[in-house]
């Protein structure tokens, strides 16, 4: 369309003007996803963020994705084109809860999902992602380790390593919403399709799944499946990024498709605004975003 067009040569002059890259999750709007410089899971794009070489950082994502970014990247300006795009599983945690974890188990390392407040990841030894959660927790020789805040990825690390965790009860509503009677229903109407789950899944659902990978895991599983069919127990929005790496494939999802709301508040209207006035940024106040480095630099140099 033709506002579609103007937006698009003005994010274009911008991004060049600017000196910007942009980056999207998985779970952004197709059209975003589209303008992106780079797209992928958490990892992924907290890798870019490192390793990124702009002056201007446009987050297309959530606040905690923007402020990995930020705690990364200093002397960069990060934006988050839609201020109010939260995590409900970040949410579930807080310093001071995890502070008052702490104190109950003081021998403990500490190792939290990226899925988390910046203040958080400060509180914490290790941060991690489903991608390499069970890597990390392998990495690490102590008497007890607490793991933040996701219970279903916590379960699933504490199976896959054999390690006695001590898990915190959050979840991510998406995932969990994700039920067995719906993984059944898509088994019944396509028996011979491969089952891959998200490790934020419910331990019931995973135990129905025939690879277990993080998102940017789910595209090397597809790559390798000898399956055209795939059954994709993640949010919904995964179907676009699969879809055009595998075009010859047919992937299904849940019955009631789970999409997440606040990966959806991005557009292109609004990438384009936050380039052009250079708002909203995310800044991390700098005790909290050295705290959270270690943490984070110790996430990235594993897995």
């Amino acid at each position: 369309m033709e506002g579609d067009k103007g937006i698009l040569e003005s994010l274009e002059r911008l991004r060049r003007r600017r000196n910007a890259v942009i980056l999207a999750h998985n779970y952004q709007r197709p059209e975003v996803q589209d303008v992106a410089d780079f797209v992928g899971d958490s990892l992924g794009l907290a890798r870019q963020a490192a390793g990124v070489d702009a002056e201007v950082i446009v987050f297309c994502g959530v606040n905690f994705m923007a402020e990995t970014s930020a705690i990364v990247n200093p002397d960069k300006i990060t934006l988050l084109p839609e201020p109010r795009a939260g995590c409900p599983l970040a949410d579930t945690i807080t310093p001071e809860g995890l502070m008052t974890l702490k104190k109950l188990h003081p021998r403990a390392v500490v190792v939290t999902y990226v899925n988390s407040s910046a203040a958080v990841k400060a509180e914490s030894d290790y941060c991690c992602t489903s991608g390499n959660a069970v890597e990390v927790v392998m990495a690490i020789d102590a008497p007890e380790i607490i793991f933040t805040p996701d219970k279903n990825l916590g379960r699933y690390v504490q199976k896959a390593t054999g390690r006695e965790l001590i898990i915190w009860e959050g979840c991510c509503p998406i995932h969990d919403r994700i039920t067995v009677e719906m993984v059944l229903e898509q088994k019944g109407l396509h028996p011979s399709a491969l089952v891959v789950a998200h490790p934020e899944c419910r331990e019931d659902v995973i135990e129905l799944a025939d690879e277990v990978a993080s998102t940017s895991g789910m595209f090397k599983v597809i790559e390798e499946a000898s399956s055209r069919e795939i059954i994709v127990l993640t949010e919904a929005g995964m179907g676009y990024p699969l879809g055009k790496r595998f075009p010859d494939r047919e992937l299904f999802f849940p019955s009631e498709e789970p999409l997440c709301p606040d990966m959806k508040l991005t557009t292109l209207e609004k990438v384009e605004k936050s380039l052009r006035e250079l708002e909203p940024r995310v800044t991390v106040p700098e005790d909290i975003r050295l705290n959270a480095l270690l943490a984070v630099e110790r996430m990235l140099e594993i897995g």
